[in-house]
């Protein structure tokens, strides 16, 4: 069986202001901010539009300081085989974090060999 990888979906910013980061981002690239954007999350990019040049950014509200145990900017990667893309990644050396069913989407977070935090997900099965 072929084993399709999985593919970059964005490079997810978590901030303690979404609004603020997702402006700067959008003024600076001149690209717009999505509809839907809010105090917890906003999107710049191909989300909805896969004709948007250049990659989709996301930014994510978190609460309280950075933490040192978790990146601020992080890959955001699809597979429709979360399972089996989940378990490559961790035979090529990664470490699996967690997983979370959350916003009609699931994913696995997982750390690379450096240590590096990084998503695999894709749309949620759950209702």
């Amino acid at each position: 069986m072929t084993m399709t990888a999985p593919t970059i979906t964005a490079i997810t910013f978590d901030c303690r202001d979404v609004a603020a980061q997702s402006t700067f981002w959008s003024q600076l690239l001149d690209r717009p901010i999505e509809p839907g954007a809010n105090e917890y999350f906003a999107s710049i990019g191909a989300v909805h539009d896969p004709s948007a040049k250049g990659p989709t950014l996301l930014f994510l509200g978190v609460e309280g300081e950075r933490r040192m145990v978790k990146n601020p900017v992080h890959l955001d990667l699809h597979a429709d085989d979360l399972d089996a893309a989940v378990a490559r990644a961790v035979d090529l050396g990664a470490e699996r974090v967690a997983h979370f069913d959350e916003y009609g989407v699931e994913w696995v977070t997982l750390r690379d060999p450096e240590g590096n935090l990084f998503d695999i997900g894709r749309p949620s099965s759950a209702p």
